[in-house]
C-alpha cells in the first residue's frame, strides 16, 4: 500500500520543529507533501514563494518529501492530490485542543482523510513560528530554531 501524508501549515518561517516532523513523517511514509499555506489572514512576514523556496531548500535531502502552495481549503487539496492522511504536530497540551477541533472538522469535510499527530524532539517543543518571527525581527539570535538558509533569509530581512 503507498501511503502518501499531507503535512499543511504556513511555516512562516520553517522551523527546526517543522523539519523534525517532516524527516520523522518521511521515514513512516512512502511520500510527504509539505503544503504551504498562503494564509494571508496571518500576514506572513516571508511571501509563499519565499516559504516554499525556503521549506524546498532545507527539505532538500529528502528524496520522498515534495514542497508546494496552495489556497483552497487543507481537505480539498488533499483529495485533489490524492492524499489521505494529514500530518499535525503537537508540541505542548495547549496545542491539543486546536488541532483536535481541526481533526474533526476536517474529518466531517473528507471522512476518508485521517489526522495523525506528531510530537517534535524535546528540544523543539518549544519553538514556533511566531515566536522565531519576533525575535528574528526585533535583533534577537535564532540560529538555534531555525536551518542556516533560513537564518540567512532571516537576517536579510531585518537588514532591509
Amino acid at each position: 500500500m503507498n501511503r502518501k501524508a499531507l503535512y499543511p501549515g504556513t511555516f512562516d518561517p520553517i522551523t527546526n520543529g517543522h523539519a523534525d516532523l517532516v524527516r520523522r513523517a518521511a521515514g513512516l511514509f512512502d511520500s510527504v507533501v509539505v503544503a504551504i499555506a498562503a494564509n494571508a489572514g496571518k500576514a506572513p512576514l516571508f511571501s509563499l514563494e519565499a516559504r516554499v523556496d525556503l521549506a524546498r531548500r532545507v527539505l532538500a535531502d529528502l528524496p520522498n518529501v515534495s514542497v508546494t502552495g496552495y489556497s483552497e481549503l487543507t481537505v480539498e487539496f488533499a483529495k485533489k492530490h490524492d492524499l489521505s492522511i494529514v500530518i499535525r504536530g503537537l508540541r505542548a497540551v495547549s496545542d491539543f485542543e486546536f488541532e483536535f477541533q481541526l481533526a474533526n472538522m476536517n474529518r466531517h469535510l473528507a471522512r476518508d482523510i485521517e489526522t495523525v499527530f506528531l510530537t517534535p524532539q524535546e528540544q523543539f517543543t518549544f519553538i514556533s513560528s511566531s515566536l522565531v518571527r519576533e525575535i528574528a525581527v526585533l535583533g534577537g539570535d535564532v540560529h538555534e530554531f531555525v536551518h542556516p538558509i533560513v537564518l540567512a533569509e532571516l537576517r536579510k530581512l531585518r537588514k532591509k
